[in-house]
């Protein structure tokens, strides 16, 4: 009722429910009443003989109503019903369901605060942490991405080294917690392209990743990837974070046919994957980043170089009474 701002509809939705509660019980109480004839019918005739005779209701059905009709009102009374009346008991399904997500959030946001204070890295690699993150991918994250990750035609596979946006733990927690928007221009940054050299295009791309191509179709794409691509895709072809993917690393998020790949470059694409931030809260957030960098594709951390040996000492005196070198400077 707090989409309708006017009180005429509060006194309509009353009147409904009260009229027809209550024209239930006349009606039953007319039932009981009324004169009963034996044999007569009520005039309605099939095939030829079949006849409805004009009985009242049984006692037991018509007690059976009425005491439907008592368990109306009583609902009616306790519980919304009667337009913005809120019952007895205050009761309403949000009221209920911040009740169970307040409990909820007492009984578990300890376990969540526990890693929530950690590496990423580190509760990646915690048994417990997994087994929750888990749970936690199947129900938010399963439907786009699968649930063994490996992403669908237009959802991308969070199990290899591939990462638009980057694969650290913390790149992938920003991800979640504020989603992303990539969009792909219709015919990049040349709107003039003809469907031949779309074609062209095509070929060349298919041949930057291994894939069969025409080779004279490939190298006059070559020529139209620096005008038309290399802004975002880099002039080889190796994307940017944030920006456009890897033309080159076999990896395809629509499908690397020729009659895909064009239609990609012809109509262009759009993508984005909804934030979780103010759903889920930092503190799943950091579980689900975990488990998601835990399943192999995200981005190792770098490793440091060796730290340099320290100096050899200086050598000791020749002599009991002559210093070393060091102590003569």
């Amino acid at each position: 009722m707090s989409d309708f701002v006017s009180g005429f509809w509060n006194i309509y939705v009353v009147g409904l429910v009260l009229i027809s509660i209550i024209g239930c019980a006349v009606f039953l109480w007319s039932q009981s009443s009324a004169k009963h004839v034996a044999g007569q019918t009520t005039g309605h005739v099939w095939d030829e003989d079949l006849q409805e005779y004009s009985n009242p209701l049984p006692s037991w059905w018509r007690w059976m109503f009425y005491i439907t009709i008592f368990f109306a009102l009583f609902y009616l009374a306790m519980y919304p019903g009667l337009g913005t009346y809120e019952g007895q008991y205050k009761w309403s399904s949000v009221g209920q369901y911040k009740g169970e997500m307040q409990k909820a959030e007492e009984q578990y946001a300890p376990i969540f605060k526990k890693f929530q204070s950690q590496d990423i890295r580190a509760v990646a690699a915690n048994s417990e942490a997994k087994e929750m993150g888990q749970r936690l991918f199947l129900t938010y994250c399963a439907q786009c991405h699968g649930s063994d990750a490996k992403g669908a035609k237009g959802f991308p596979n969070l199990t290899d080294s591939d990462w638009l946006f980057g694969g650290q733990p913390e790149q992938i927690k920003e991800s979640i917690l504020k989603g992303r928007d990539a969009m792909m221009p219709a015919k990049g940054v040349k709107p003039d392209l003809n469907g031949d050299q779309i074609k062209d295009l095509a070929n060349y791309v298919r041949s930057m990743s291994g894939l069969a191509s025409d080779s004279i179709r490939a190298q006059r794409g070559k020529e139209l990837f620096g005008a038309a691509c290399a802004a975002c895709h880099g002039p080889e072809g190796k994307g940017m974070v944030g920006v456009a993917p890897n033309l080159s690393d076999k990896v395809w998020l629509y499908g690397s046919s020729e009659e895909v790949i064009i239609e990609t470059i012809t109509k262009g694409r759009t993508n984005r994957m909804p934030a979780f931030g103010e759903f889920l809260g930092d503190a799943k957030a950091h579980l689900l980043a975990a488990y998601v960098y835990g399943l192999g594709g995200g981005e190792k951390a770098p490793v440091a170089a060796p730290a340099a040996a320290p100096a050899e000492a200086a050598p000791a005196a020749a002599t009991a009474g002559e210093p070393a070198a060091a102590e003569k400077k």
